[in-house]
């Protein structure tokens, strides 16, 4: 497996500010061919780093409801069904589950039932949660500082130069050794056996 260079964080960046750009004029910015910058991102689709092409929807021209913050205390047992129910929320906009186990989430709520649906959100006992008034949002993703590496499936470490690739059952999985390679199939090998 090769590494991603350069040009391919630029190619990122360049779909992450408008993911219709043609290739044409990605190519022009890179210094590739059309052809060239296609490939490209194929195999960094091939590879899972590329997952989807997107649209990004300015949800306030569309939804009704006053956008609020929220951040829910929750038992740690309920976390997980916690969650999982807030991201099913029709209100719900972005979920995030902090490393202590909070829930926090962006959404568009009607202001006379706030209390109400968060009782009705919430599938659990002793949830405690603040609620706050957000006047302005904007979410920037950007490639801007970060340091991109892959990450192997088995044991979490960086994937490099001689680290391999493979598709299991339709998913794209990376590897830094051949050795992680077989642990990790073995035991989906006997995770398939078993179920």
């Amino acid at each position: 497996m090769r590494d991603l260079d350069e040009t391919d964080m630029q190619i990122l960046r360049l779909l992450g500010e408008d993911a219709r750009r043609p290739y044409s004029e990605i190519a022009e910015r890179v210094d590739l061919s059309g052809p060239a910058v296609s490939d490209r991102v194929q195999r960094l689709e091939e590879a899972g780093v590329i997952n989807g092409f997107t649209v990004d929807v300015d949800q306030s021209q569309l939804r009704a409801g006053v956008p609020v913050f929220v951040r829910a205390t929750v038992p740690a047992a309920a976390v997980d069904d916690c969650r999982a129910a807030v991201a099913d929320s029709d209100a719900v906009e972005h979920v995030f589950v902090t490393a202590d186990g909070e829930i926090w989430f962006y959404a568009r709520a009607q202001v006379q039932r706030v209390r109400e649906w968060l009782e009705g959100l919430l599938p659990a006992d002793g949830v405690e949660y603040d609620v706050t008034l957000v006047d302005d949002a904007e979410w920037t993703p950007s490639l801007e500082g970060t340091q991109f590496a892959l990450t192997c499936a088995e044991c979490g470490n960086t994937v490099d130069s001689e680290g391999e690739s493979t598709r299991i059952d339709s998913e794209v999985y990376h590897f830094c050794c051949p050795s992680c390679r077989g642990r990790f199939e073995d035991r989906y090998d006997r995770f398939e056996a078993g179920a």
